[in-house]
C-alpha cells in the first residue's frame, strides 16, 4: 500500500501483517516499560495501554450485532439460489460436528499425555471463580430472543453509584435473523424491498468493520502491552505447559487434520492454505471470527471456488457457530488441566461428556460470547471447580490468537469440502488460487 507524502512522493507502507508484527513487538516493549514505571498497573502508560486496547475491543463488539443480523438474513436469502438447499444445510452442520469431534478428541489426548495441570507453577490460592459462567439452562434460555436484536441491559451498584451496561447475546441474534430472513423469503415480492435494504446495510456495516480492523496494529500493541503489565512474565511462564498443549492441539488440527480432510476429497492442501491465508492471518491478529467474516467470504468464493450463493450462507453461519479452536480444543485441554490441577480424577464417561459438550459447544459459545464462558459450561457440566478458570485468564489473549486462526480456517474449510462433495466447487478456480496476493490491507482499503 502507498501513500502520498506532503512533498508529493509516494511512500510505501509495510504490509498489514508486518504492521501487526511490529505492533506486537511494540506492545511487549511498552508493557515492559510500563512495569518499570512506579505505580504498578495504575501508572499513566499502563492505563493508556489498557484504555486503547479495551477501546479497540469495544469497537469490534459494537459492530457484532448489526453485522451478524444482516449477514444471517442475507445468508437465508442466498439459499433461494441453491438447488437442494436443505441437503446442503444438513451436510454443512454435519461437517461442523465432524471436525469439532476430531478437534476435541485431539484436545483430550493431548491433555492426558502432556498433563498440563500437573506442571503448572501457580498457587491454588490464585484461583478465582470467574465473574461470568455458562450453564445449559442459560444456553437453552438464550435460544429465545429477549428482544428484536438480543440486546440486554444490566444495572449494578458499586460505592453507592448505579451503572448500566448493555450486552448482546449472539445466539439470540442468530435465531431472530433466521426467523426474519425466512419470513422475508416466504412472503415473496413483498419481502424484496426489505432484503434489498438488508443487503445495503450489510455492505455499510462491512465497510465500518474494515475501518475498525485497519486499527488492528495499534489495538494489538495495546492489548499485548496491557497483558504484560497486568500478569507479568512469571505468570505467563508458569502456564507454559498448558499454552504449549493448546498450541500443539491447534497446530495438529490446522496442519494435519485439515490437510488430510482436503486430500481425502482430492483437493490440494497447499492451494487451500495459499488462498485462505489472508483470512487466517487476519483472524490471528484481530482475534475475531466475525471481524474476519468479510475477508473469509471473499477468499472462500474468489480463491477457493465455492459458489457465491452457498458462501453467503455457510460462511456467516460458520463465523458464529463453527469454532474448533474456542469450542473444541481449548475447553477439552482446559477442563483436563483443571481436573489435574485440583486432583479430580476423570473417567471414560467424563471424556465422552467433554466430546458431547464441545460438539454442541460452538452454538453455546456464540450464544454466550467467549471461549472462557464455554469453558465454564464444560466445567459445570463435569462438576469441576470453576475456580480453575481464573488461573488461565492471564494467557487467554495469547491463546485467543491461535484459537481464532483455527476457527477461521475451519470456517473456510467446511464450505469448500461440502461444495466439492456436492459437485459445485469451481475446481479451476481452486487450483488457480488468486488470494495469495490478497493481503488484509487490500481487503480493508477504501
Amino acid at each position: 500500500m502507498t501513500q502520498v507524502s506532503a512533498s508529493g512522493s509516494a511512500v510505501r507502507l509495510p504490509s498489514f501483517g508486518v504492521q501487526v508484527l511490529l505492533g506486537m513487538v511494540a506492545g511487549v516493549l511498552l508493557g515492559l516499560l510500563a512495569r518499570s514505571i512506579p505505580g504498578g498497573d495504575a501508572n499513566w502508560l499502563a492505563q493508556t495501554l489498557h484504555t486503547v486496547g479495551q477501546s479497540f475491543v469495544q469497537l469490534l463488539k459494537a459492530l457484532v450485532p448489526p453485522l451478524v443480523f444482516t449477514a444471517i438474513v442475507g445468508s437465508i436469502a442466498a439459499l433461494r439460489e441453491l438447488r437442494n438447499a436443505a441437503r446442503l444445510v444438513v451436510e454443512t452442520l454435519v461437517w461442523f460436528a465432524i471436525t469439532a469431534g476430531i478437534a476435541v478428541t485431539i484436545g483430550i489426548v493431548l491433555g492426558i499425555v502432556i498433563q498440563p495441570g500437573l506442571h503448572a507453577g501457580v498457587d491454588q490460592a490464585a484461583a478465582a471463580v470467574p465473574a461470568t459462567t455458562g450453564s445449559w439452562v442459560d444456553f437453552l434460555k438464550g435460544l429465545i430472543p429477549a428482544n428484536f436484536l438480543g440486546i440486554g441491559a444490566t444495572t449494578t451498584q458499586a460505592d453507592a453509584k448505579l451503572s448500566t451496561t448493555l450486552s448482546f447475546n449472539v445466539l439470540q441474534i442468530i435465531v431472530a435473523a433466521i426467523a426474519v430472513g425466512a419470513a422475508a423469503v416466504r412472503i415473496g415480492a413483498a419481502g424484496e424491498p426489505f432484503l434489498a435494504f438488508n443487503a445495503s446495510a450489510l455492505q455499510i456495516f462491512r465497510r465500518l468493520l474494515r475501518w475498525v480492523i485497519a486499527l488492528t496494529p495499534i489495538g494489538t500493541a495495546a492489548l499485548i502491552g496491557d497483558a504484560a503489565v497486568r500478569y507479568g512474565w512469571g505468570t505467563l511462564s508458569s502456564l507454559g505447559s498448558f499454552a504449549g498443549a493448546i498450541y500443539l492441539g491447534l497446530a495438529l488440527v490446522l496442519l494435519v487434520v485439515y490437510p488430510l480432510l482436503l486430500a481425502a476429497h482430492g483437493l490440494s492442501p497447499l492451494r487451500f492454505f495459499a488462498s485462505a491465508w489472508p483470512a487466517i492471518q487476519l483472524g490471528f491478529v484481530s482475534r475475531s471470527s466475525v471481524g474476519t467474516l468479510p475477508l473469509t467470504e471473499e477468499v472462500t468464493e474468489r480463491a477457493l471456488g465455492v459458489p457465491r450463493a452457498y458462501t453467503s450462507f455457510a460462511v456467516p453461519l460458520a463465523a458464529t457457530t463453527k469454532m474448533d479452536g474456542c469450542a473444541a480444543i481449548y475447553p477439552a485441554i482446559s477442563a483436563i488441566f483443571v481436573a489435574q490441577f485440583f486432583g479430580v480424577p476423570l473417567h471414560f464417561a467424563d471424556y465422552l461428556l467433554i466430546v458431547f459438550v464441545s460438539v454442541l459447544g460452538s452454538a453455546a459459545t456464540a450464544g454466550m460470547t467467549g471461549a472462557t464462558v464455554m469453558l465454564t459450561l464444560t466445567l459445570s457440566t463435569l462438576g469441576l471447580p470453576l475456580d480453575g478458570v481464573g488461573l488461565l485468564l492471564a494467557i487467554d489473549p495469547i491463546l485467543d490468537m491461535g484459537r481464532t486462526a483455527v476457527n477461521v480456517a475451519g470456517q473456510a474449510l467446511v464450505p469448500t469440502i461440502v461444495a466439492k462433495r456436492a459437485g459445485m466447487l469451481d475446481l479451476a478456480r481452486y487450483e488457480a488460487g488468486g488470494a495469495a496476493d490478497l493481503q488484509p490491507r487490500q481487503a480493508l482499503s477504501a
